[in-house]
């Protein structure tokens, strides 16, 4: 059964509509869609030689540290200049790393100015041990620069060990973690933060301790063009943000499908179908890729369970990998989705009585929303499946 649009989607249509000129708003929303995939995201990593910053910059791109373009780690400092590494699927989101700060060569007043503090969205500061007097000269030049800066405490997963290594009769994760929030809190206080805030995480078990946290933090306080970008960009580890990335692909079905709905209006033979398609398959590939339902992200993941690639491939039973997804292919479910797309198409049309008037654009809207809205569905249940088989 089509799944009916929602009062927001169907509040956002008509507003499009009442603007008077359904083919301009369409042209707008294509202009604003077509930026929405380009906007660049630059996250910077920075903190004291040795802290993790190398694995914190392969972790949130869901990379190991020997998978190919995973940034060096080392024991001594591998980083001598910032350098970007761009997101394995996502080519306009890059994480900076940066130079180890309080070591011979980088000494923090010099430090700003080498690193081109300015051209990052925000700041990640990382201490494995103690936050001391560099990084708070960082996060004041930060702030200064009206930019955002988190304190991240790394390696907690080593403390945790060591604390249940050698007092496994005591040992309590909850407590051990608070003494460690307290510990950075006031170390950063001593230092004179007034309000720190700390978020403990392990570039080994991203789904648990503070990370969760951490990135909902980014989320709420990012513009939403840089948040749609960093939910995307966020490595498939959870439930949760499988379920995130799905709502942040749906809100913009309704406009790709407006946009569809405005080139089958337009008098060119052939134009709106292949637009059609056109529209599909780009987006559909871009469901796949965001999910990590392709060929790469699929040996990547395989890679770092221990588990053979066919075996996570064998729970991908509603779509294809993206490399499959080809104008043919979608042509051949266009004829399936004819009951669906009417009905999503007699929705639209009740609400906007001029497409009436131009029956092809009701069609067109209703197929490319149809369409893409099941395929989404199926993308994120097969992606779920994945994930349940990976860490079985």
């Amino acid at each position: 059964m089509a799944e009916k649009l929602s009062q927001e989607e169907l509040k956002e249509l008509k507003a499009a509509y009442e603007t008077g000129n359904l083919t301009g708003a369409a042209a707008k929303l294509q202009e604003e869609l077509e930026s929405l995939e380009k906007i660049p995201l630059d996250i910077a990593i920075t903190g004291e030689s040795g802290s993790g910053k190398s694995s914190f910059v392969n972790a949130i791109r869901g990379l190991g540290d020997e998978d190919e373009g995973a940034a060096k780690t080392g024991e001594v400092e591998t980083t001598k200049y910032q350098k970007g590494y761009p997101h394995p699927s996502l080519p306009n989101v890059t994480v900076w790393d940066l130079p180890g700060i309080g070591t011979p060569s980088f000494q923090a007043d010099k430090y700003l100015k080498q690193v081109n503090f300015s051209c990052y969205d925000f700041f990640i500061i990382i201490a494995s041990e103690r936050f001391t007097s560099h990084h708070i000269t960082l996060a004041r030049e930060i702030h200064k620069m009206g930019k955002r800066f988190y304190y991240v405490r790394s390696k907690v997963d080593a403390d945790l060990y060591a604390a249940q290594t050698r007092r496994p009769s005591t040992y309590n994760e909850v407590q051990i973690l608070q003494v460690i929030r307290d510990n950075c809190i006031k170390n950063l206080r001593d230092a004179g933060e007034v309000s720190p805030r700390v978020f403990l995480i392990s570039s080994w078990n991203w789904d648990k301790y503070d990370f969760p946290l951490l990135q909902e933090t980014l989320e709420n306080e990012l513009d939403d063009q840089k948040k749609h970008a960093f939910i995307i960009a966020l490595p498939n580890i959870s439930t949760k943000i499988l379920e995130k990335k799905k709502a942040e692909l749906k809100k913009h079905i309704w406009k790709l499908a407006l946009v569809s709905g405005a080139i089958a209006v337009i008098p060119v033979l052939g134009l709106s179908f292949a637009c059609d398609v056109a529209i599909l398959v780009v987006n559909m590939k871009r469901y796949l890729t965001a999910f990590g339902l392709d060929d790469n992200s699929l040996t990547r993941l395989a890679r770092q369970v221990g588990k053979p690639v066919a075996e996570l491939k064998s729970v991908i039973k509603a779509v294809p990998l993206a490399s499959s997804i080809s104008k043919e292919w979608v042509v051949s479910l266009l004829s399936k989705s004819a009951c669906g797309a009417v009905m999503i198409a007699e929705e639209a049309l009740d609400l906007i009585p001029v497409i009436g008037s131009l029956l092809s654009g009701g069609v067109s809207f209703g197929t490319t929303y149809y369409m893409l809205n099941s395929f989404l569905n199926d993308a994120a249940k097969d992606a779920q499946n994945v994930l349940a088989k990976a860490l079985s």
